[in-house]
This record gives C-alpha cells, sequence and structure tokens, in this order.
C-alpha cells in the first residue's frame, strides 16, 4: 500500500485520529496540472486534508467538498473526496509563483492571500451541510483547525505538509487530524496540547522517514493509541464520456442547437483530472436527438 490513512483513537475512545502519507497521489496530480512548487503544496495538502475527511464519512455514496477562494494570485483550489478516500482536485491558477517565506519554507498562505473556506458535505440528505469560515492564515491546516472548532463545535488539529523537490517533483506528502471528543479530559487536551506544541512540521516527519503509525505514535502514544485500521487512498476522477454526454444534454435544446450550428463540433476538459472529450457534428445531432 503506497498511499493510506490510519484511523486510530486514543484517550479510551475520546479521542479520534487519522494520519497519511500522500506522496504519490499528490505528484499525480502535480503531473496532470503542471503545477509549480508553491502550487503543489496547497493542492496537495488540500487533497490529504479532504483524504483523510472523506474517511470520516458513513455512507457509501457520501461526498465531502473543501473549496478555498482567495485574493492572493492561487486564486483558489477546489478539492473532493468519496467516502473510500478517493480524491481530486485542481488549483485555478496553477503557475503561480511567489517568494518563499524563507530558504526551503513555500509561502502557501501568501500565494491564497485572504478569503474564505467552504466545506461541503453531501451525505444523502435533501440539502447537502456547507460550512463556510473566514481564511485564518491561508496555510490551509490552520484554517481547517479553526473550521472544525467553528462549524462542527469539535476541537482538532490538523497537520499537513508537502515538501516540494528542486525538480518540483513531489518528495514526501501527508499530514494529520486530531480531534478531542467530548469526554476528553482537561488533563489529556492538556497533555495534547504540549506534545504538538513541540511537534517538528509533518513533511520534517515524513523525510525523517517516519509513517503515519510512528507520527501517531509520537503524539497520542502515552494516552492509550488504539490503531483501528488503514485505509487506502489515491487520485481517482470517476468523469466518463457518458457522464460528459449528461452535461451536454442539460445544457437544454437551444444551447445545444447553437453549438452544432455555429461550432459544429464541441470539446471539453475535466477541470479535476484534465481529460479532453471531443464531439463531432453527427455526435451532438445524436445527443439532440436523445434530448427529446
Amino acid at each position: 500500500m503506497s498511499d493510506y490513512i490510519v484511523r486510530a483513537t486514543a484517550g479510551n475512545g475520546s479521542i479520534r485520529a487519522f494520519a497519511a502519507t500522500t506522496r504519490d497521489l499528490v505528484q499525480h496530480a502535480r503531473e496532470i496540472h503542471h503545477t509549480s512548487p508553491v502550487a503543489s503544496a496547497a493542492l496537495g495538502r488540500m487533497l490529504t486534508a479532504a483524504a483523510m475527511m472523506g474517511s470520516m464519512l458513513k455512507g457509501e455514496k457520501d461526498i465531502v467538498t473543501l473549496q478555498i477562494r482567495g485574493e492572493g494570485p492561487l486564486q483558489g483550489l477546489v478539492v473532493t473526496s468519496d467516502s473510500h478516500a478517493r480524491v481530486k482536485g485542481y488549483v485555478f491558477n496553477p503557475n503561480v509563483e511567489i517568494p518563499d517565506l524563507y530558504p526551503g519554507k513555500l509561502n502557501v498562505g501568501g500565494a491564497i492571500g485572504n478569503g474564505y473556506m467552504s466545506v461541503i458535505k453531501d451525505i444523502g440528505m435533501r440539502e447537502p451541510y456547507a460550512g463556510r469560515i473566514e481564511l485564518v492564515t491561508g496555510e490551509i491546516a490552520d484554517d481547517l483547525t479553526y473550521y472544525f472548532a467553528q462549524s462542527e463545535q469539535t476541537p482538532s488539529a490538523v497537520g499537513l505538509g508537502v515538501l516540494v523537490e528542486t525538480d518540483t517533483s513531489i518528495r514526501r506528502a501527508g499530514g494529520f487530524i486530531i480531534q478531542l471528543l467530548p469526554d476528553a479530559t482537561d488533563e489529556m487536551i492538556e497533555k495534547l496540547e504540549k506534545k504538538l506544541a513541540t511537534l517538528p512540521y509533518v513533511s520534517d516527519l515524513l523525510d525523517m522517514g517516519k509513517t503515519p503509525e510512528d507520527i501517531l505514535q509520537m503524539i497520542l502514544g502515552d494516552m492509550e493509541l488504539k490503531i483501528m485500521d488503514t485505509v487506502p487512498t489515491e487520485f481517482y476522477c470517476n468523469c466518463t464520456r457518458e457522464r460528459v454526454e449528461k452535461a451536454l444534454i442539460s445544457i437544454g435544446r437551444e444551447e445545444l442547437e447553437k453549438i452544432i450550428r455555429e461550432d459544429k463540433k464541441a470539446n471539453l476538459h475535466c477541470h479535476f483530472c484534465g481529460k479532453e472529450y471531443d464531439f463531432t457534428e453527427e455526435e451532438l445531432k445524436k445527443l439532440l436527438e436523445d434530448a427529446k
């Protein structure tokens, strides 16, 4: 198993924890979207967070979507995960370049700038659950920590890291989410805060060869840590030609007739995975027939 998520509990069930290694899926996203180093770091952090949040979902068809809109040159990101921790995502401006915060530290917060984060959960209800917060730092982990506290009333600690090589390939990627449940004691909270205050950056831990299990052991090892299971995670886009055909039909007969009349063809591009879908005039006419 290359990329995976560890799900665990601690504190006699009063803490739940997730940790992930996601280098391969972040590398795949970088290759698809041709992202600059800082865009790779931002997208990698979001994909890692979404994968862990997807693994929290209960229903087979449940989906969580994270969106950021920022005033910085990156402009924004969209990522989504299903309950099998299969993720996909893209950045609005993949080619953004911005000076590092300091040597070796990419300035993700500066690339994103001020803005907001939305978390949308489609869990089979009549309307999806949606929470929205103003960005705290734009560094994504801080913003998710704030989101969990404000929108879900779940005190959490989020750590995310992506280490980019000088040739722009992904060296390491991963993260953790630690959440306090209502019966967590003050003693547990204080102990956890002390551990987190001295914990190295996630990207540094991964570069030291630490596994997700090792990271959870470092944070929760003396708090009755119990590894529950491991879940594979991957970059996966469910776009198909059939889905694209349905999207074309859904725009309505009038708009479809206009495309046939003026363009005599159509080319649709999937933002998530970069696939191109070409339709000839004859194929569009058939879709028009099907739309009747």
